[in-house]
């Protein structure tokens, strides 16, 4: 192999299918602690948030939201309130990866934190709770 030949070359990043199945794993990871939460919740990974999420949550780039939980929430399901839209976290891919690439946090340890962040912002977990949390599935 010639000189442009170097470690990793031949990697390729998680697609938007890969990051998929690690976001399914490190919810199983989750169960046990936010299991009501999840349960029954997809999983949606996109390139980037769309340009409405961009437009209403004041970005001022794309690469500045790793997740977002939209939607109804079990509690307001369980209240009797109709006409919000199905559950749904969305986790975005390209900021992910930057973020990773940046941090050097494990990807699969980067995508849990935000499954708990998106959850716990939604539901009103304490930042201790979310700490604990994040601690007990480490």
């Amino acid at each position: 192999m010639g000189s442009a030949s170097h470690i990793g070359a031949d990697k390729l990043p998680p697609s938007l299918d890969d990051l998929a199945a690690l976001a399914e794993a490190e919810r199983s990871r989750l169960m046990p602690a936010l299991g009501r939460f999840l349960d029954g919740v997809p999983i949606r990974v996109e390139e980037f948030p769309d340009e409405e999420v961009q437009t209403t949550m004041g970005l001022e780039s794309p690469f500045d939201l790793l997740g977002l939980y939209q939607g109804g929430s079990i509690t307001a399901e369980e209240a009797g309130f109709t006409g919000t839209m199905p559950a749904m976290i969305f986790l975005y891919r390209r900021p992910l990866l930057d973020y990773w690439c940046e941090n050097a946090e494990p990807l699969g340890r980067l995508v849990r934190h935000v499954l708990i962040h998106e959850i716990g912002h939604h539901f009103g977990l304490s930042d201790e709770d979310m700490e604990r949390i994040e601690a007990a599935t480490d």
